[in-house]
């Protein structure tokens, strides 16, 4: 036993105790989250008219007396368990808003409906992949002494590929900046849209309301260089939403027009500080409004939805920008696992984060995103089902829902999170035979379709 591995052996102790076989519906019943939550407590539901107890539940009764829940994290990386739970809501929730389900109709299918990507403008030239890099016939230095140009051929994954050429000509407070504004960027963009579509079709703006609605849901990507940029599904309904159809004049053409002048419009400024002046913040130049058609001709919704589900789950190491917790002190920017180029930005954001003037941007507590205050996904209210709707549909599947006329008292506690070694090791198991099962039934339903059957 001393020659096994300490999660070997404490596996083996779990085994051996009474209550092991409870132990392991609770982590089947997580799922096998990497980091579920302990609590304590009780749940007691009475019927609502009488006061007869209807069912009682207790953690008295269970191993360590705790009761094992989701962590629901998002990051792959963290919890390969929950993300894959969360991609998968994700996938629905997209999905809805594009071809209708869970309370959409299927009608919103043949809505204009646009795929579009906004990027971050530059902040300084980059390595990038392809062709020659940054080909300069006359070569040339900066003022610091380093190439204007680069000759080389990066593959995709060459460490290289979104560094600068110069990291001291790189405009890393703006990059931080832009970042801490994104979100109220966008905000300023979806208004002028409405806007530019009023007044395109001689609507006083303040009456598209009363015509139309734009609905969307947004994911942000670290590209690269550590910068934002976003895609968005962006759809045109009728005033009521999207059980309402468009007004004759909405088209995909003249929403795609819309969103291509706003993004090259719209701007925000930042309070002015002595250390960086006062800034313009827009997007970058590269815009694209692809429109989703019903008869299949552009990208498909299914893969539409599949990208942003896929996307939302991807940890901090996979997208090259930050770390999945947040930092608290310089120490642990030093101390974070990211390239030179990341450090610099987290840097910049904690210089600027203790200056009085960018005090209400908080950058101090987003230091390990760069700067970025966003939610990875957001939508509007009509767009589609919520992630809230999409968990009580699942409960109600399980027969975890709430009884008609009863009433339900609560008492619960915080008692700890995480697995023991052996548990750990129980639960990684458990999720991976989720995982390979779910991916037995993907291939069974593929090949009865494929069949005809």
């Amino acid at each position: 036993m001393r020659q096994l591995p300490e999660a070997d052996r404490d596996a083996i102790r779990l085994a051996q105790d009474p209550k092991f076989p409870r132990l392991l519906e609770q982590i089947t019943a997580t799922g096998g989250c990497a980091h579920p939550i302990h609590l304590s407590g009780s749940t007691t539901t009475l019927d609502g008219t009488t006061g007869e107890i209807l069912s009682h539940y207790d953690t008295r009764n269970e191993p360590g007396e705790r009761l094992l829940v989701r962590c629901r994290n998002r990051r792959a990386t963290v919890c390969p368990a929950c993300s894959r739970l969360h991609a998968g809501d994700t996938y629905h929730l997209v999905r809805a808003g594009l071809r209708g389900g869970k309370n959409v109709p299927d009608s919103v299918r043949e809505r204009p409906r646009l795929f579009v990507t906004l990027t971050a403008p530059s902040f300084g030239p980059v390595h990038h992949a392809g062709e020659l890099c940054r080909p300069r016939r006359d070569g040339g230095t900066c003022e610091h002494g380093r190439l204007l140009g680069c000759g080389t051929v990066h593959t995709p994954d060459a460490l290289a590929v979104g560094q600068p050429l110069c990291p001291d000509c790189y405009d890393h407070p703006a990059h931080v900046l832009w970042h801490a504004h994104a979100s109220k960027l966008w905000d300023r963009f979806v208004i002028d849209v409405r806007r530019r579509l009023a007044s395109s079709v001689g609507l006083v703006q303040s009456r598209f309301a009363r015509h139309a609605r734009l609905s969307f849901a947004r994911v942000a990507e670290y590209q690269k260089r550590a910068a934002v940029h976003v895609h968005a599904v962006v759809r045109l309904d009728g005033p009521n939403g999207p059980g309402d159809e468009p007004p004759a004049w909405g088209t995909a053409e003249l929403l795609a027009d819309a969103v291509c002048a706003s993004a090259q419009r719209v701007l925000v400024h930042t309070p002015y500080s002595p250390a960086v002046g006062e800034l313009a913040l827009r997007w970058g130049t590269q815009v694209d409004a692809r429109p989703l058609r019903a008869d299949d001709d552009g990208p498909d919704d299914d893969a539409v939805a599949a990208y942003v589900a896929k996307y939302v789950t991807k940890g901090a190491s996979e997208t090259g920008a930050g770390t999945d917790h947040p930092l608290t002190t310089w120490a642990d920017i030093d101390a974070a696992g990211v390239g030179k180029h990341v450090r610099t930005l987290m840097r910049a954001c904690w210089r600027l984060g203790g200056l009085s003037e960018f005090e209400h941007l908080r950058l101090r507590s987003w230091t390990h995103t760069l700067g970025y205050r966003g939610h990875i996904l957001t939508k509007s209210r009509a767009y589609s089902t919520t992630y809230a709707a999409l968990r009580a549909e699942r409960a109600h599947h399980m027969g975890h829902d709430d009884m008609p006329d009863a009433v339900t008292e609560r008492h619960w506690r915080y008692v700890g999170s995480g697995h023991t070694p052996g548990a750990a090791l129980i639960a990684a198991g458990v999720a991976d035979d989720i995982a390979v099962l779910r991916e037995i039934v993907r291939e069974e339903m593929d090949w009865s379709g494929g069949s005809g059957l």
